[in-house]
C-alpha cells in the first residue's frame, strides 16, 4: 500500500497554525531552526516509508503474539523499532537535562504524525513512552530521572501507564492493586491490569510500568490513589536491567484491531516479588495519572490525525487506479478512472478537509504545551480547553475518513485484500481509550467551561470571532457562544445530555477557524497549494454548516433520555 509522508501539510501548518518561528525566537527552542525542522520531517518521513509502512500489513495480519515467555513482535519490528531508537527519534521533544534534545513538543507531534501514519499500532509503543517521560519528568525524584529517564528519552526502554483493572475502567477510584511498604523506600506491588498497550514486547531490554495502586489506609476512591514505578527488570547497581521483578503478562486481547499493539493482561507480584518505587508523594497518584493522561489525549487525538491521513492516502490511490463507467453527462462513453466521477470527488475532498482540520486543531493544541513552557499568558488554559475537543473530534474524525476510505473502494474497501477496512478496524478504539469521548464531552462542560468563570472560554470565542470573515463560520462561533455560556445555569443531567453534540459544534468551529486562515494563507500555485485552498473552502463552506445541525441536540435537555424505565432499552 503507498505511503509517502505529508511534510508537505506539517510544514505549513507548523508555519501557519503553530507559528513555529516564534518559538524558535526563544531562547529555549532555539534549535528548531528551519532548517532543523525540516531535516526532522525528512529524516522522519524516509524512516516511516522506507521501515515502518512495510509493516503494515504484517502487524495486522501477523500481530503481536504471546507466548509463555512474554509477547513476541511480527518479523521485522524488532529491526524498526531499532533503527527508531538509533536515529535519536525518541529524544526530539525531551528536555536535554533528560537525555533529550530540547525540541518543541510540537515538532514531536509531528515526528509521531509521520510514523503513526505509516503504522497507527506500531506507533503507539513510543507514543505510550512519552506520557511515562512527562510524569517522571514533573513528579519523579532525582535519583529516578537520572536512572530511568535517559534510557526513556531514546527509547531504549519503553513505559506504559497501568490504570485500568477488571472492577475499575472509567472509574479509577474504584482500583484494587496494592502496595506494601519494605525497606529502603521500595514498596510491595501486588494486583492485575487489564488493557495496557505494549505492555511486554520483545523490542527492548527493558520495560518501565507506571502503575497506580493504594497504599495501606490510603482513603476511598481517588484519593487514595499513589503511583509507583515498577520496572520488568529491577537495575543493578550500574543501572543496567537485572532480575525479574514478577512482572508477567497473563494474556493478550483478541481485538478488532491494532493487531500490532499487544493489549495485555499484567499481574503483578504473582510470587510476592514485584518491587516498585513511589513516584512522587503517597495519595498524589491522581495528580501524577493527569500528567499522563494529558498528554496521552492529544496524542490519541493525534492517532485520528494518523489514521485518517493513511485512509486518505490509499483512498485516493485507489480512485486514481480504478477505472469505472464514464463520467455521467459525458458524450464520451469511455469508462474513466473513478476520481473523476463527482461523488468520489466529494468523498475524497472531505477526506482531505478532514483530515487537514484535525491535523491543524491537534497541532495547535500541542503547540500550547510549548508556549505554556515558555510562561506565555493564557497558553496553559488554552491547552486546558482544547484538550478534550482535539482527543474527542480528532478520534471522531479519524473514524469518519476511514469509514469513507472504504467506501471509495467501493466492494474492494470491504475485503481486507486491500487493506481499507484495517483503517476503520484500527481507529474504532480511538474514541474509547485514554478518557472516551463521552467523558471528554463530559470535561468540557463540567469543568472547562467554568475556567476562571467562563474567562477561558470566552476568550476562545473572541479570538475566533475577531478573525472569523465566512458568514456561516460567524453564526456557528455565535451559537458556541450562546450555548457556552448557557452551561453554567443547567443542572447536572441536561449539561451532560447536550455535552457531546455541544463538543463537536465547538471543534468544527475551532477547525473552521484555523482552516479559514489556511485558506487565506495557501498562496502556492503548485498542486498542494490548490488543494489546500480547494479542503479549507470546501471546509467552511460545507462542513462547518453541518454543526449547525446540532443546536437541536446541544440545546435539549435530558427529559427525553429518562422519560422510559432503563428496562425499556430491551423492548
Amino acid at each position: 500500500m503507498p505511503f509517502t509522508p505529508a511534510t508537505a501539510d506539517m510544514r505549513f501548518v507548523l508555519d501557519h497554525i503553530v507559528q513555529i518561528a516564534d518559538m524558535a525566537a526563544t531562547e529555549r527552542f532555539a534549535a528548531a531552526s528551519d532548517d532543523v525542522v525540516d531535516a526532522v520531517l525528512e529524516g522522519v518521513g524516509q524512516l516511516a516509508a522506507g521501515e515502518w509502512a512495510p509493516l503494515l500489513r504484517t502487524g495486522d495480519t501477523v500481530g503481536a503474539k504471546w507466548t509463555p515467555e512474554g509477547v513476541v513482535m511480527p518479523e521485522g519490528f524488532k529491526q524498526a523499532y531499532h533503527d527508531y531508537v538509533e536515529g535519536g527519534w525518541g529524544t526530539i521533544g525531551v528536555p536535554e537535562a533528560f537525555g533529550g534534545q530540547g525540541l518543541p513538543f510540537v515538532i514531536q507531534t509531528a515526528v509521531l504524525d509521520t510514523l503513526g501514519s505509516a503504522n497507527m499500532g506500531f506507533a503507539l509503543c513510543p507514543t505510550l513512552t512519552v506520557g511515562a517521560i512527562e510524569a517522571l519528568a514533573h513528579h519523579g525524584s532525582p535519583e529516578q530521572q537520572a536512572l530511568y529517564l535517559p534510557h526513556l528519552a531514546t527509547g531504549e526502554w519503553t513505559g506504559t501507564m497501568n490504570l485500568t483493572e477488571p472492577q475499575a475502567g472509567s472509574d479509577v477510584g474504584a482500583l484494587r492493586s496494592t502496595a506494601k511498604p519494605l525497606d529502603e523506600g521500595k514498596w510491595s506491588i501486588k494486583g492485575t491490569k487489564i488493557y495496557i498497550s505494549f505492555g511486554d514486547h520483545d523490542m527492548t531490554p527493558n520495560i518501565v510500568h507506571l502503575v497506580l495502586a493504594r497504599t495501606p489506609g490510603a482513603p476511598a476512591g481517588t484519593k487514595g490513589i499513589s503511583l509507583f514505578l515498577v520496572p520488568k527488570y529491577r537495575l543493578n547497581e550500574d543501572g543496567t536491567p537485572g532480575d525479574f521483578n514478577d512482572v508477567r503478562v497473563v494474556s493478550i486481547e483478541h481485538k478488532m484491531g491494532l493487531h500490532a499493539s499487544p493489549t495485555c493482561v499484567l499481574s503483578f507480584g504473582d510470587h510476592d516479588d514485584c518491587i516498585g518505587e513511589l513516584i512522587g508523594a503517597e495519595y498524589g497518584g491522581i495528580r501524577a495519572m493527569f500528567t499522563m493522561m494529558n498528554n496521552a489525549r492529544l496524542n490519541v487525538g493525534l492517532q485520528g490525525v494518523q489514521v485518517a491521513e493513511a485512509a486518505t492516502q490509499a483512498a485516493v490511490a485507489y480512485a486514481l487506479d480504478r477505472v469505472q463507467s464514464a463520467r455521467a453527462g459525458s458524450p464520451d462513453k469511455t469508462s474513466v478512472r473513478i476520481v473523476e466521477h463527482p461523488d468520489v470527488r466529494r468523498m475524497l475532498l472531505r477526506m482531505k478537509a478532514q483530515t487537514q482540520a484535525a491535523r491543524a486543531l491537534v497541532y495547535y493544541a500541542a503547540a500550547q504545551v510549548d508556549r505554556a513552557a515558555l510562561g506565555e499568558a493564557g497558553a496553559q488554559e488554552r491547552l486546558d480547553i482544547l484538550t478534550p475537543l482535539a482527543k474527542a473530534h480528532g478520534t471522531d474524525l479519524g473514524n469518519e475518513v476511514a469509514s469513507l476510505g472504504i467506501q471509495v473502494h467501493g466492494g474492494m474497501g470491504y475485503v481486507e485484500e486491500t487493506g481499507a477496512a484495517q483503517f476503520f478496524r484500527d481507529a474504532r478504539i480511538t474514541p474509547i481509550y485514554e478518557g472516551t469521548n463521552g467523558i471528554q464531552a463530559a470535561d468540557l462542560v463540567g469543568r472547562k467551561l467554568s475556567m476562571a468563570k467562563g474567562g477561558v472560554f470566552a476568550q476562545l470565542i473572541a479570538d475566533m470571532k475577531a478573525e472569523a470573515k465566512d458568514a456561516g463560520l460567524v453564526t456557528l462561533i455565535d451559537a458556541c457562544d450562546e450555548i457556552g455560556r448557557s452551561m453554567a445555569r443547567l443542572d447536572v443531567d441536561d449539561k451532560l445530555a447536550a455535552s457531546y453534540p455541544f463538543l463537536t459544534m465547538l471543534s468544527v468551529a475551532t477547525c473552521g477557524w484555523l482552516m479559514e486562515r489556511s485558506g487565506a494563507l495557501a498562496t502556492g500555485d503548485d498542486d498542494f497549494g490548490r488543494m489546500k485552498r480547494a479542503a479549507c473552502a470546501f471546509y467552511v463552506a460545507q462542513i462547518v454548516p453541518e454543526a449547525l445541525g446540532l443546536k437541536a441536540a446541544a440545546t435539549a435537555n435530558a427529559a427525553v433520555l429518562y422519560s422510559v424505565d432503563a428496562e425499556a432499552f430491551a423492548a
